[in-house]
């Protein structure tokens, strides 16, 4: 939207009598189809949206629309799918994003939370109560509760240089991020798990390299990833980038901080091992350790 501008005249210091304002206005279509909405960028908090300098092409437009485009997974704790996040007076404003969705409370996360949130604090005393009774509300507030643990992870992580997807908001149970994709044959496709891959052994080895060095960083910040797998890291061309982040714990604050760093390391290395490079959790283990103290 644009205003028609009146300059003081440099004689008087005087403003010239204004006989009216012009404005050139876009009318916005508010008929949106049942998989729309309009964008909820400006409806949440800014601490709830991404760190800055943010990526130029995250979408800021007030008129945009977000327009569901498929599922990319469903799991127990929540489920991803690809949203487009377009203005549609403005094309050149336009992102697809993943929106990640926690579900009902009655998933895994739930049944091993105590090894996770140990040390989280929760804002309020009478949801704590609820999660420790694990009432409907309880199931409720645990929702919330993971999407922020997520949400903070992500910031936290990407804040650290980490291979982690730009986090752009989260609103309520709903986190948007950065869609991690790679060009195909056939168009964009989102990257794949590093379990569904066979690279070359050079490649592998490279693999293994960046996800070393990201988790010494984790490391020396005191964070442990808590469930790290071949699952949950993506093969993005010649780059490796870690999801899934909400039973992110801290290193000496959690009393199974130690543990879940070590079986984190077995993990990893014995799908690297499956692919023939040979590697070993106990020294990266040792490694990691020097990089902890």
């Amino acid at each position: 939207m644009t205003e028609e501008l009146f300059a003081p005249d440099p004689t008087t210091d005087h403003f010239p009598d204004i006989q009216h304002s012009a404005f050139d206005y876009v009318a916005y279509d508010d008929d949106l189809a049942p998989d729309q909405r309009w964008s909820t960028w400006l409806a949440v908090e800014p601490l709830h949206r991404g760190p800055e300098p943010r990526p130029d092409w995250v979408v800021t437009s007030q008129g945009a629309i977000d327009t569901e485009l498929g599922v990319l997974k469903t799991g127990k704790e929540a489920d991803a799918l690809l949203l487009d996040r377009t203005d549609p007076h403005h094309r050149e404003q336009s992102v697809v994003m993943v929106a990640k969705r926690y579900r009902d409370g009655e998933h895994r996360s739930f049944h091993r939370a105590a090894v996770y949130t140990e040390g989280r604090a929760v804002k309020r005393s009478r949801d704590q109560r609820a999660l420790n009774r694990k009432s409907t509300f309880g199931r409720e507030v645990a929702k919330g509760e993971w999407a922020a643990a997520e949400w903070n992870a992500l910031v936290r992580c990407w804040r650290l240089g980490l291979p982690v997807p730009y986090p752009v908001q989260v609103d309520g149970t709903e986190i948007l991020m950065e869609w991690i994709s790679v060009e195909a044959e056939d168009g964009i496709r989102t990257a794949p798990r590093l379990a569904q891959t066979r690279p070359s052994p050079e490649l592998l080895a490279s693999y293994f390299d960046q996800l070393r060095d990201a988790l010494a960083t984790m490391v020396e910040a005191g964070l442990v990833h808590g469930d790290l797998s071949a699952y949950n890291l993506l093969a993005a061309g010649e780059r490796l980038v870690i999801i899934d982040l909400p039973q992110i714990v801290d290193l000496v604050g959690n009393r199974a901080g130690f543990d879940l760093l070590l079986r984190d390391c077995a993990n990893v290395c014995a799908w690297f091992r499956s692919r023939g490079l040979e590697v070993d959790e106990q020294e990266l283990f040792g490694e990691l350790m020097a990089h902890a103290f």
